[in-house]
């Protein structure tokens, strides 16, 4: 099956786990995704990530342990909300004093810069714009 925005359906595999009470997502990997996946659990937003060997040749499955907070029956999600920013029909760019505040600093901005994929503070830190991918609180 083939899919125009990979980011978008990785973001709505984890929000479909997170409603279905999972604790497991896996998805098609890629390069972005898994730098995506580094910084959500750098960040504390997943437990785990791993990359495994799919069934067919070549295809890497991407592995994510969802993070919960809580006893058994009453457990919340770390995530509580993800939101895809810039997309294949709208590309969405920052520059360093542009760089979005999410929920004024509690959730973070996931940006692909030319020093590689980041956090909005971290992007701050080193003085570097980029493409804003996507939102996470």
């Amino acid at each position: 099956m083939s899919v125009n925005d990979p980011i978008a359906d990785m973001l709505t595999r984890i929000r479909n786990a997170i409603l279905a009470d999972h604790t497991l997502v896996a998805m098609p990997s890629s390069k972005l995704k898994v730098a995506i996946a580094k910084i959500l659990q750098e960040e504390g937003y997943i437990s785990n990530y791993e990359v495994v060997d799919g069934k067919s040749a070549g295809q890497k499955i991407l592995r994510i342990h969802l993070k919960y907070v809580g006893e058994r029956r009453n457990r919340k999600p770390v995530i509580t909300g993800l939101e895809r920013v810039s997309r294949p029909g709208r590309r969405v760019y920052a520059g360093k004093k542009e760089i979005p505040w999410v929920l004024s600093g509690i959730g973070i901005a996931i940006l692909s810069t030319p020093k590689g994929v980041m956090t909005g503070k971290r992007a701050r830190q080193l003085g570097v714009g980029g493409e804003v991918i996507c939102k996470v609180w």
